[in-house]
């Protein structure tokens, strides 16, 4: 019967939008919005049909760039829901930005995309879960690295048996010199955090992905503020990050326990001491194998010997944009075909308490437990 539900619901939701636009408003038109806004160049079914932005400056790059008539610009994403309509709202805000434009959507029956993080915290996540499930809207998360050739082809092996149960993730997500210097990603009170919420935030989820998404039981953690409120005269490709209004830690270490034994780790700075540019990396240790991420490398023991397996080809996918491009796709075709969410609000919510949870330890000074 569940699965008959199941199917009626589909064919429901693709007889609403057959030969229909789904229609998508922007709420935040700075930096990461133009990568959506190219990807979906590229999703022929979805029209934009509106920007929201504090910011002027950027809404007149909605209309000269992306050809939005003035009268779907707008400064209050209410008043554009009230007005538009959309089908569906893809939030580019500040973190800090993100639940109450995503709740307020889903009370007017759109459909949301959020960027990654999710949220501020937990609580927020929550709030905007219900929101869609009250009003049986759906909810997805920007974790597009989930969708990467190597983050797919490391679970096809796992799902195969090759790693057996998996003990043991250490990740890093690493910048030599690589504070932001633009937007707010060093004010503290707009994004929850530094380079951990930031940037940590990727491998994180793949990783978490990869291990089958167990429940965290328990985090400890420390972040450490040394560089990046002070000016400094270090050449690099970044320079002039606004020290005087950075709040956030330049270095975050963070550990998870999970309830069914396993460990991650995680490393995450703007400004660490490493020999190269930067390092975006899980490995992990099972009882059968081990691999790398960044490379797609598989550990194990094969006719009496130790083997390493570096695969020839994983895939022609044209980096970055493609995987937007995948993300916003999968999303549309679970609000038009009624498809499966391959990041919902709940993979958000998982990965946002462990975030918080690396926080608050470093805060209290010891581990603490995740509800």
């Amino acid at each position: 019967m569940a699965m008959e539900s199941r199917s009626v619901k589909i064919e429901a939701t693709k007889k609403l939008f057959k030969g229909k636009k789904f229609r998508v408003a922007v709420i935040g038109c700075g930096g990461i919005a133009q990568t959506h806004l190219e990807a979906y160049k590229n999703i022929p079914e979805v029209e934009i049909v509106a920007g929201v932005d504090i910011d002027p400056e950027r809404l007149k790059i909605m209309e000269e760039k992306w050809g939005l008539p003035k009268k779907a610009l707008f400064t209050d994403w209410k008043e554009m829901l009230k007005k538009i309509k959309p089908d569906g709202v893809d939030v580019c805000t500040p973190n800090g930005v993100h639940c109450a434009p995503v709740v307020d959507a889903c009370n007017a029956g759109c459909h949301a995309m959020v960027e990654k993080p999710m949220a501020m915290n937990p609580a927020e996540c929550e709030k905007m879960i219900a929101a869609a499930k009250k009003n049986k809207v759906k909810l997805a998360v920007g974790f597009q690295q989930r969708y990467s050739p190597n983050t797919q082809a490391l679970i096809n092996a796992r799902d195969k048996g090759q790693f057996g149960k998996i003990m043991f993730v250490k990740c890093q997500a690493l910048r030599r010199r690589g504070i932001p210097n633009w937007g707010v990603f060093g004010r503290k009170e707009l994004q929850g955090g530094g380079p951990m919420i930031d940037i940590g935030v990727h491998i994180l989820e793949c990783a978490y992905e990869f291990m089958g998404a167990p429940k965290p039981v328990a985090a400890s953690g420390n972040v450490w503020t040394y560089f990046g409120n002070k000016p400094s005269k270090t050449r690099c490709s970044w320079p002039d990050w606004d020290h005087k209004t950075y709040t956030v830690e330049d270095l975050a270490i963070g550990q998870i326990r999970f309830d069914n034994g396993a460990i991650l780790q995680i490393e995450s700075s703007f400004v660490a001491h490493i020999p190269k540019n930067s390092i975006m990396n899980f490995t992990a240790l099972g009882e059968k194998g081990g691999c790398s991420w960044e490379n797609g490398e598989i550990y194990c023991d094969q006719n009496d010997l130790m083997v390493n397996m570096t695969p020839t080809f994983i895939s022609n996918q044209d980096g970055w944009g493609s995987l937007f491009k995948i993300k916003l796709q999968n999303w549309v075709d679970a609000c038009t075909k009624g498809t499966q969410l391959g990041a919902p609000g709940e993979a958000g919510l998982a990965v946002q308490k462990m975030l918080d949870g690396i926080y608050r330890s470093a805060a209290a000074g010891k581990e603490v437990t995740i509800k």
